[in-house]
């Protein structure tokens, strides 16, 4: 299992870290699109949708609402959109704190975990786009906050491996430490604010942005217990199985789907 993670691990990074660099906003906005989908499809599998039309139903309904977006132009509605993921992730960190409230299979928890993805995938699309589309250095604030979230991922994991004993969430996710948050929150710290250093941005500059940079790293740890929730509630032990050994797409960008409107509204506030 571990030599297949590594290897599909080794064929997507290139090849992900490649597309955004090179490849201009629409193809990026095009090809998220496909990746959101993917997402979506998965996601309609944990709510759980009871049939494959109800499934097509609903990646249809958040296919036509990017469409929607992109052709306003995004641009116009990246604020208000913004503003509304920000509430939602707030209101977030409540439902992880009571996760009993969207157990079993009533009509409520279909709607609110139907309505929860919808505000999960469609931020997240916008905001990458919109951060791949800044003037001047789009694409490397888009690999910047993948590699905040990786590192992030790493420090958790063996913070928590070696030094975890305060358990963060044990009905959601087990596995994971308060002490492995601190391991993330410190390593993207350092991170931040050695790339914060390198831009020879002022004082004041640097600070804001580790500021935005950590309050991303720590909602980024929501949208994974949030993932998890949703599997664990439905039994799965992963969203999907397209990538190997590493599951589906929603395993692989679940911390991204909160981090990245957090990012880039942290900016917009923040003016950077």
């Amino acid at each position: 299992m571990l030599k297949t993670r590594l290897l599909s691990a080794a064929v997507m990074a290139p090849l992900v870290i490649g597309c955004i660099y090179y490849l201009p906003t629409p193809a990026i906005a095009g090809l998220m699109a496909l990746v959101v989908a993917g997402g979506v499809w998965e996601w309609g599998r944990m709510i759980p949708l009871p049939s494959t039309a109800g499934k097509l139903a609903y990646l249809g309904g958040v296919v036509f609402l990017m469409v929607v977006i992109w052709a306003v132009p995004l641009e116009r509605v990246i604020t208000p959109l913004l503003l509304l993921a920000m509430l939602w992730w707030l209101g977030a960190l409540y439902w992880l704190s009571h996760p009993e409230y969207s157990t079993g299979l009533s009509w409520q928890a279909g709607i609110l975990k139907s309505v929860a993805g919808v505000l999960v995938m469609v931020p997240a699309w916008a905001a990458l786009v919109m951060l791949h589309g800044r003037d001047g250095n789009g694409p490397l604030l888009c690999l910047y906050v993948l590699v905040l979230v990786w590192l992030a991922d790493s420090g958790a994991y063996f913070t928590g491996r070696y030094l975890g004993r305060r358990k963060l969430a044990p009905v959601i996710s087990p596995g994971k430490t308060w002490e492995g948050v601190y391991g993330a929150v410190v390593t993207c710290g350092i991170f931040a604010l050695l790339v914060g250093l390198l831009s020879g941005r002022p004082g004041y500059w640097i600070a804001g942005w580790v500021l935005v940079s950590l309050l991303a790293v720590v909602f980024s740890v929501a949208g994974d217990l949030l993932e998890s929730l949703m599997k664990r509630q439905c039994g799965l032990k992963d969203s999907g199985s397209i990538i190997p050994g590493h599951g589906g797409i929603l395993d692989r960008i679940d911390s991204l789907t909160a981090a990245l409107p957090v990012f880039l509204f942290g900016m917009q506030w923040a003016k950077l």
